[in-house]
Protein backbone atom coordinates (compact mmCIF):
# COMPACT_ATOMS: atom_id res chain seq x y z
CA UNK A 1 0.00 0.00 0.00
CA UNK A 2 1.08 3.27 -0.82
CA UNK A 3 0.40 5.81 1.54
CA UNK A 4 0.42 9.92 1.56
CA UNK A 5 0.82 11.15 5.22
CA UNK A 6 0.50 15.07 5.67
CA UNK A 7 3.36 16.67 8.03
CA UNK A 8 5.76 13.93 8.88
CA UNK A 9 8.20 16.36 10.38
CA UNK A 10 6.32 18.31 12.86
CA UNK A 11 5.32 17.98 15.66
CA UNK A 12 8.07 15.57 16.54
CA UNK A 13 5.55 13.07 17.74
CA UNK A 14 4.22 13.08 13.92
CA UNK A 15 7.43 10.71 12.95
CA UNK A 16 6.11 7.93 14.95
CA UNK A 17 3.10 7.06 12.69
CA UNK A 18 5.86 7.05 9.80
CA UNK A 19 7.78 4.46 11.66
CA UNK A 20 4.64 2.45 12.34
CA UNK A 21 3.48 2.73 8.58
CA UNK A 22 7.13 1.57 7.30
CA UNK A 23 7.32 -1.50 9.82
CA UNK A 24 3.86 -2.62 8.75
CA UNK A 25 5.05 -3.38 4.66
CA UNK A 26 3.62 0.54 3.43
CA UNK A 27 5.06 2.59 1.09
CA UNK A 28 5.40 6.18 2.52
CA UNK A 29 5.18 9.56 0.91
CA UNK A 30 5.79 12.77 3.33
CA UNK A 31 4.08 15.88 2.57
CA UNK A 32 4.94 19.14 4.81
CA UNK A 33 6.60 22.43 4.89
CA UNK A 34 9.85 21.47 5.82
CA UNK A 35 12.31 21.25 3.33
CA UNK A 36 13.86 17.63 2.70
CA UNK A 37 17.26 19.40 3.86
CA UNK A 38 15.55 19.24 7.47
CA UNK A 39 14.48 16.38 7.54
CA UNK A 40 16.68 13.57 9.74
CA UNK A 41 18.42 10.50 8.70
CA UNK A 42 15.93 8.07 10.65
CA UNK A 43 12.59 9.49 9.28
CA UNK A 44 14.12 9.98 5.51
CA UNK A 45 15.02 6.01 5.71
CA UNK A 46 10.98 5.25 6.78
CA UNK A 47 10.20 7.63 3.57
CA UNK A 48 9.45 6.45 0.28
CA UNK A 49 9.21 10.09 -1.11
CA UNK A 50 8.48 13.27 0.00
CA UNK A 51 6.75 16.60 -1.49
CA UNK A 52 7.49 19.79 0.12
CA UNK A 53 4.83 22.86 0.01
CA UNK A 54 4.57 26.06 1.66
CA UNK A 55 1.79 25.28 3.89
CA UNK A 56 0.01 21.66 4.89
CA UNK A 57 -3.63 24.14 4.85
CA UNK A 58 -3.19 25.74 1.47
CA UNK A 59 -5.76 23.30 -0.18
CA UNK A 60 -4.36 24.22 -4.03
CA UNK A 61 -0.65 23.57 -3.03
CA UNK A 62 -2.08 20.00 -1.04
CA UNK A 63 -4.17 19.33 -4.24
CA UNK A 64 -0.76 20.10 -6.94
CA UNK A 65 1.16 18.44 -4.78
CA UNK A 66 -0.96 14.74 -4.36
CA UNK A 67 -1.59 15.21 -8.07
CA UNK A 68 2.00 15.03 -8.64
CA UNK A 69 2.61 11.82 -6.58
CA UNK A 70 -0.58 10.45 -8.51
CA UNK A 71 0.90 10.94 -11.72
CA UNK A 72 4.15 9.17 -10.95
CA UNK A 73 2.61 5.95 -8.85
CA UNK A 74 -0.98 4.80 -7.71
CA UNK A 75 -2.02 6.19 -3.99
CA UNK A 76 -4.16 4.43 -1.80
CA UNK A 77 -4.65 7.03 1.08
CA UNK A 78 -3.92 9.87 2.04
CA UNK A 79 -3.57 10.09 6.18
CA UNK A 80 -4.05 13.17 8.73
CA UNK A 81 -3.72 13.74 12.71
CA UNK A 82 -3.54 16.80 13.11
CA UNK A 83 -6.96 18.89 14.10
CA UNK A 84 -6.49 21.84 11.60
CA UNK A 85 -5.30 19.69 9.22
CA UNK A 86 -8.34 17.45 8.64
CA UNK A 87 -11.01 19.52 6.56
CA UNK A 88 -8.63 20.88 3.87
CA UNK A 89 -7.07 17.32 3.12
CA UNK A 90 -10.93 15.91 3.47
CA UNK A 91 -11.24 17.91 0.14
CA UNK A 92 -8.42 17.32 -1.17
CA UNK A 93 -8.88 13.54 -0.99
CA UNK A 94 -12.67 14.20 -2.27
CA UNK A 95 -10.57 15.89 -5.18
CA UNK A 96 -8.41 13.17 -6.10
CA UNK A 97 -10.88 10.50 -5.05
CA UNK A 98 -8.56 8.67 -2.61
CA UNK A 99 -10.35 6.85 0.29
CA UNK A 100 -10.51 8.31 3.56
CA UNK A 101 -12.31 10.35 5.81
CA UNK A 102 -15.41 12.55 3.55
CA UNK A 103 -15.80 16.21 3.34
CA UNK A 104 -18.78 15.83 5.05
CA UNK A 105 -17.69 14.08 7.92
CA UNK A 106 -14.84 16.36 8.18
CA UNK A 107 -17.28 19.53 8.53
CA UNK A 108 -19.15 18.00 10.54
CA UNK A 109 -15.98 16.85 13.07
CA UNK A 110 -14.96 20.47 13.02
CA UNK A 111 -18.06 22.77 12.67
CA UNK A 112 -18.98 22.08 16.57
CA UNK A 113 -22.19 23.64 16.29
CA UNK A 114 -23.44 21.96 12.84
CA UNK A 115 -21.56 18.66 14.70
CA UNK A 116 -24.39 18.78 18.00
CA UNK A 117 -27.19 19.46 15.88
CA UNK A 118 -26.68 16.25 13.62
CA UNK A 119 -26.36 14.58 16.93
CA UNK A 120 -29.81 15.75 18.43
CA UNK A 121 -31.69 14.49 15.07
CA UNK A 122 -29.88 10.96 15.68
CA UNK A 123 -30.85 11.08 19.41
CA UNK A 124 -28.17 11.24 21.17
CA UNK A 125 -27.79 13.56 24.48
CA UNK A 126 -26.11 17.06 23.87
CA UNK A 127 -25.92 20.79 25.14
CA UNK A 128 -28.13 22.76 23.66
CA UNK A 129 -25.47 25.12 21.26
CA UNK A 130 -25.81 27.86 18.39
CA UNK A 131 -23.11 29.44 15.88
CA UNK A 132 -23.65 33.05 16.38
CA UNK A 133 -22.03 35.63 14.93
CA UNK A 134 -23.22 39.13 16.55
CA UNK A 135 -23.91 39.82 20.77
CA UNK A 136 -27.71 40.07 19.79
CA UNK A 137 -27.99 36.49 18.34
CA UNK A 138 -25.70 35.62 21.40
CA UNK A 139 -28.22 37.28 23.79
CA UNK A 140 -30.68 35.43 22.34
CA UNK A 141 -29.52 32.23 23.09
CA UNK A 142 -28.53 33.10 26.34
CA UNK A 143 -32.35 34.32 26.89
CA UNK A 144 -34.09 31.06 25.70
CA UNK A 145 -31.45 28.87 27.54
CA UNK A 146 -30.08 30.53 30.68
CA UNK A 147 -26.41 30.96 32.15
CA UNK A 148 -23.73 30.14 32.58
CA UNK A 149 -22.63 29.18 28.74
CA UNK A 150 -19.67 28.31 26.95
CA UNK A 151 -18.43 30.55 24.28
CA UNK A 152 -15.77 28.63 22.13
CA UNK A 153 -14.50 28.57 18.51
CA UNK A 154 -16.93 26.56 15.95
CA UNK A 155 -13.48 24.43 14.80
CA UNK A 156 -11.32 24.88 17.84
CA UNK A 157 -9.46 22.26 19.62
CA UNK A 158 -9.55 21.23 23.11
CA UNK A 159 -10.56 24.04 25.57
CA UNK A 160 -8.39 26.73 23.11
CA UNK A 161 -10.20 30.06 23.06
CA UNK A 162 -13.12 28.35 25.41
CA UNK A 163 -14.57 30.57 28.19
CA UNK A 164 -17.43 30.33 30.76
CA UNK A 165 -20.02 33.36 31.17
CA UNK A 166 -22.00 34.03 33.74
CA UNK A 167 -23.53 37.63 33.05
CA UNK A 168 -24.08 39.81 29.91
CA UNK A 169 -20.71 41.31 30.75
CA UNK A 170 -18.51 38.50 30.51
CA UNK A 171 -20.67 37.14 27.63
CA UNK A 172 -20.02 40.70 25.63
CA UNK A 173 -16.08 40.55 26.61
CA UNK A 174 -15.97 36.77 25.54
CA UNK A 175 -17.41 37.63 21.95
CA UNK A 176 -15.45 40.90 21.60
CA UNK A 177 -12.20 38.09 22.08
CA UNK A 178 -13.55 35.77 19.62
CA UNK A 179 -13.68 38.72 17.00
CA UNK A 180 -18.12 38.32 16.51
CA UNK A 181 -17.16 42.28 16.54
CA UNK A 182 -14.81 41.77 13.58
CA UNK A 183 -17.65 39.72 11.38
CA UNK A 184 -16.61 35.89 13.34
CA UNK A 185 -18.77 33.33 13.90
CA UNK A 186 -18.26 31.14 17.54
CA UNK A 187 -20.15 28.44 18.82
CA UNK A 188 -22.25 29.37 21.98
CA UNK A 189 -22.87 26.51 24.49
CA UNK A 190 -25.40 25.42 27.53
CA UNK A 191 -22.92 25.12 30.29
CA UNK A 192 -22.88 21.50 31.27
CA UNK A 193 -22.58 20.19 35.23
CA UNK A 194 -20.76 17.46 35.70
CA UNK A 195 -17.42 14.95 35.33
CA UNK A 196 -15.51 15.21 31.82
CA UNK A 197 -13.91 12.36 30.45
CA UNK A 198 -12.97 11.33 27.34
CA UNK A 199 -13.45 7.79 24.85
CA UNK A 200 -11.35 7.48 22.16
CA UNK A 201 -10.97 4.52 19.40
CA UNK A 202 -9.24 3.24 16.56
CA UNK A 203 -11.92 2.30 14.26
CA UNK A 204 -11.97 -0.10 11.11
CA UNK A 205 -15.00 1.04 8.68
CA UNK A 206 -16.41 2.91 11.46
CA UNK A 207 -16.43 -0.21 13.95
CA UNK A 208 -14.16 0.38 16.95
CA UNK A 209 -10.99 -2.27 17.75
CA UNK A 210 -9.45 -0.03 20.16
CA UNK A 211 -11.21 1.58 22.72
CA UNK A 212 -9.82 3.91 25.97
CA UNK A 213 -11.39 5.94 28.76
CA UNK A 214 -9.80 8.72 30.27
CA UNK A 215 -10.63 11.33 33.20
CA UNK A 216 -9.99 14.84 33.73
CA UNK A 217 -9.10 15.69 37.13
CA UNK A 218 -10.72 18.44 37.31
CA UNK A 219 -12.40 19.52 34.37
CA UNK A 220 -10.35 20.94 31.57
CA UNK A 221 -12.49 24.86 31.49
CA UNK A 222 -11.32 24.82 35.58
CA UNK A 223 -7.43 23.67 35.10
CA UNK A 224 -6.94 25.84 32.28
CA UNK A 225 -8.36 28.66 34.41
CA UNK A 226 -5.87 28.62 37.84
CA UNK A 227 -2.37 28.40 37.33
CA UNK A 228 -2.60 26.60 41.35
CA UNK A 229 -3.90 23.41 39.65
CA UNK A 230 -1.64 20.35 38.60
CA UNK A 231 -4.17 18.96 36.55
CA UNK A 232 -4.00 15.34 35.52
CA UNK A 233 -5.39 12.86 32.95
CA UNK A 234 -5.90 9.08 34.37
CA UNK A 235 -6.49 6.62 31.92
CA UNK A 236 -8.89 3.33 33.05
CA UNK A 237 -7.96 0.03 32.86
CA UNK A 238 -11.64 -1.21 34.00
CA UNK A 239 -12.93 -0.55 30.61
CA UNK A 240 -14.83 -3.53 31.09
CA UNK A 241 -16.63 -2.85 34.21
CA UNK A 242 -20.41 -1.93 33.99
CA UNK A 243 -19.99 1.44 34.27
CA UNK A 244 -18.92 2.17 31.03
CA UNK A 245 -21.74 0.28 29.05
CA UNK A 246 -23.07 3.47 28.63
CA UNK A 247 -20.37 5.71 27.89
CA UNK A 248 -18.90 2.46 24.72
CA UNK A 249 -22.46 2.48 23.74
CA UNK A 250 -22.96 6.57 22.90
CA UNK A 251 -19.68 6.87 21.22
CA UNK A 252 -20.04 3.70 19.16
CA UNK A 253 -23.15 5.51 17.87
CA UNK A 254 -21.28 8.73 17.59
CA UNK A 255 -18.79 6.88 15.41
CA UNK A 256 -21.63 5.40 13.38
CA UNK A 257 -23.83 8.54 12.92
CA UNK A 258 -21.05 10.45 11.64
CA UNK A 259 -19.76 8.51 8.82
CA UNK A 260 -16.37 7.95 10.55
CA UNK A 261 -15.00 4.58 9.18
CA UNK A 262 -11.09 3.30 8.51
CA UNK A 263 -10.01 6.32 11.85
CA UNK A 264 -8.98 7.13 14.92
CA UNK A 265 -11.49 9.27 17.36
CA UNK A 266 -11.25 11.44 20.03
CA UNK A 267 -14.84 11.91 21.71
CA UNK A 268 -15.43 14.56 24.95
CA UNK A 269 -18.39 13.74 27.18
CA UNK A 270 -19.81 14.66 30.50
CA UNK A 271 -21.47 13.00 33.06
CA UNK A 272 -23.68 14.76 35.99
CA UNK A 273 -26.89 14.98 37.25
CA UNK A 274 -28.61 14.83 34.04
CA UNK A 275 -26.44 12.03 32.89
CA UNK A 276 -24.48 11.35 30.18
CA UNK A 277 -24.03 14.12 27.49
CA UNK A 278 -22.26 14.44 24.13
CA UNK A 279 -19.41 17.13 23.44
CA UNK A 280 -17.69 17.05 20.71
CA UNK A 281 -14.95 14.71 18.58
CA UNK A 282 -12.49 14.72 16.24
CA UNK A 283 -11.45 12.25 13.59
CA UNK A 284 -8.18 11.98 14.92
CA UNK A 285 -5.54 10.78 18.06
CA UNK A 286 -6.47 12.92 21.47
CA UNK A 287 -3.38 15.44 22.09
CA UNK A 288 -1.39 15.97 25.12
CA UNK A 289 0.85 12.81 24.63
CA UNK A 290 -2.61 10.37 25.55
CA UNK A 291 -1.32 8.11 22.88
CA UNK A 292 1.87 7.51 24.43
CA UNK A 293 0.02 7.00 27.91
CA UNK A 294 -2.35 4.36 26.52
CA UNK A 295 0.97 2.52 24.87
CA UNK A 296 2.50 2.47 28.55
CA UNK A 297 -0.70 1.39 30.04
CA UNK A 298 -1.65 -1.54 27.36
CA UNK A 299 1.86 -3.02 26.41
CA UNK A 300 1.44 -2.08 22.59
CA UNK A 301 2.70 -0.27 19.94
CA UNK A 302 -0.19 2.63 19.35
CA UNK A 303 1.57 3.85 16.50
CA UNK A 304 1.82 -0.03 14.79
CA UNK A 305 -1.37 -0.75 15.54
CA UNK A 306 -2.88 2.61 14.10
CA UNK A 307 -0.88 1.68 11.06
CA UNK A 308 -2.09 -2.13 10.86
CA UNK A 309 -5.76 -0.49 10.74
CA UNK A 310 -4.61 2.01 7.91
CA UNK A 311 -2.81 -0.54 5.98
CA UNK A 312 -4.00 -4.08 6.35
CA UNK A 313 -8.12 -3.38 7.95
CA UNK A 314 -6.76 -5.29 11.31
CA UNK A 315 -4.92 -4.79 14.48
CA UNK A 316 -2.35 -7.31 15.70
CA UNK A 317 -2.69 -6.76 19.62
CA UNK A 318 -5.19 -5.74 22.22
CA UNK A 319 -4.89 -3.78 24.79
CA UNK A 320 -3.54 -5.57 27.59
CA UNK A 321 -5.28 -3.33 30.32
CA UNK A 322 -2.71 -4.41 32.98
CA UNK A 323 -2.36 -0.37 34.38
CA UNK A 324 -4.32 2.80 34.68
CA UNK A 325 -1.32 5.50 33.16
CA UNK A 326 -1.76 9.05 33.10
CA UNK A 327 -0.10 12.79 32.68
CA UNK A 328 -0.05 15.25 35.16
CA UNK A 329 0.84 18.98 34.22
CA UNK A 330 3.43 20.54 36.56
CA UNK A 331 2.52 24.85 35.97
CA UNK A 332 5.28 27.31 37.35
CA UNK A 333 4.26 29.50 40.06
CA UNK A 334 4.51 32.62 38.12
CA UNK A 335 5.86 33.41 34.10
CA UNK A 336 9.15 34.14 32.97
CA UNK A 337 11.87 31.69 33.18
CA UNK A 338 12.32 28.22 35.20
CA UNK A 339 14.63 28.85 38.56
CA UNK A 340 14.55 25.55 39.73
CA UNK A 341 11.96 22.40 41.42
CA UNK A 342 10.91 21.46 44.89
CA UNK A 343 9.83 17.95 45.93
CA UNK A 344 11.38 15.90 42.68
CA UNK A 345 13.60 14.21 44.36
CA UNK A 346 11.24 12.97 46.84
CA UNK A 347 8.47 11.96 44.28
CA UNK A 348 11.41 9.91 42.43
CA UNK A 349 12.20 8.13 45.85
CA UNK A 350 8.45 7.06 46.54
CA UNK A 351 6.84 6.74 43.65
CA UNK A 352 9.87 6.19 40.34
CA UNK A 353 8.77 2.52 39.87
CA UNK A 354 5.99 4.02 38.20
CA UNK A 355 7.14 6.61 36.37
CA UNK A 356 6.95 5.83 32.49
CA UNK A 357 8.43 9.66 30.73
CA UNK A 358 8.81 12.94 32.41
CA UNK A 359 9.76 16.40 31.23
CA UNK A 360 11.42 19.26 33.82
CA UNK A 361 12.62 21.71 31.64
CA UNK A 362 16.14 23.15 32.74
CA UNK A 363 16.42 26.12 35.00
CA UNK A 364 16.76 29.44 32.47
CA UNK A 365 14.03 27.80 30.39
CA UNK A 366 11.42 30.17 28.88
CA UNK A 367 7.52 29.09 30.51
CA UNK A 368 5.14 29.09 28.15
CA UNK A 369 1.54 29.97 29.21
CA UNK A 370 -1.30 27.92 31.26
CA UNK A 371 -3.45 28.07 28.67
CA UNK A 372 -0.76 26.53 25.94
CA UNK A 373 -1.98 23.09 28.07
CA UNK A 374 -1.00 20.13 29.78
CA UNK A 375 2.75 19.58 28.14
CA UNK A 376 3.31 23.03 27.25
CA UNK A 377 5.79 23.42 30.64
CA UNK A 378 6.85 20.25 33.41
CA UNK A 379 5.37 17.21 32.97
CA UNK A 380 5.46 13.36 34.30
CA UNK A 381 3.56 10.65 32.89
CA UNK A 382 3.33 7.17 35.12
CA UNK A 383 1.28 3.96 35.05
CA UNK A 384 -0.15 2.00 38.24
CA UNK A 385 -1.42 -1.43 38.56
CA UNK A 386 -4.60 0.55 40.38
CA UNK A 387 -6.90 2.96 39.00
CA UNK A 388 -7.51 4.39 42.54
CA UNK A 389 -3.80 4.49 43.58
CA UNK A 390 -3.04 6.42 40.17
CA UNK A 391 -5.20 8.92 41.13
CA UNK A 392 -3.94 9.28 44.96
CA UNK A 393 -0.64 9.05 43.38
CA UNK A 394 -1.30 12.59 41.21
CA UNK A 395 -3.05 14.33 43.73
CA UNK A 396 0.44 13.98 46.30
CA UNK A 397 2.59 15.03 43.48
CA UNK A 398 0.62 18.12 42.82
CA UNK A 399 0.89 18.97 46.35
CA UNK A 400 4.43 17.97 46.81
CA UNK A 401 6.19 19.56 43.46
CA UNK A 402 6.81 23.18 42.72
CA UNK A 403 7.93 24.91 40.04
CA UNK A 404 9.62 28.25 40.71
CA UNK A 405 9.78 30.49 37.78
CA UNK A 406 10.70 34.13 37.64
Amino acid sequence: MHVLFVAPHFPSYQRHFVRAMHSVGAKVTGIGEASLAQIDGELKSWLHGYEQVPSVVDEQAMLDAVRRVQRREWVDRLEVTIEAHILPLAKVREATKIPGLSVNAAILCRDKPMMKEHLRQHDIPCAQSAGVSSVDEAVAFVRAVGYPIIVKPRAGAGASGTSRCDNDEQLVAALREAGVNKGQSVAVEEFIEGHEGFYDTMSIDGVPVLEFVSHYYPNVLEAMRHRWISPYIVSTNRLDASGYDEVKAMGRKVITTMGLETTATHMEWFYGPRGLKFSEIGARPPGVGQWDVYAAGNDIDIYREWANAVVHGRIEHKPSRRFASGIIALRPDRDGRILGYEGVLEVQQKYGQYITKAHLPAPGTPTQPIEAGYMANAWIQMRHPDYDAMREIFEIIGRTVRVRAG
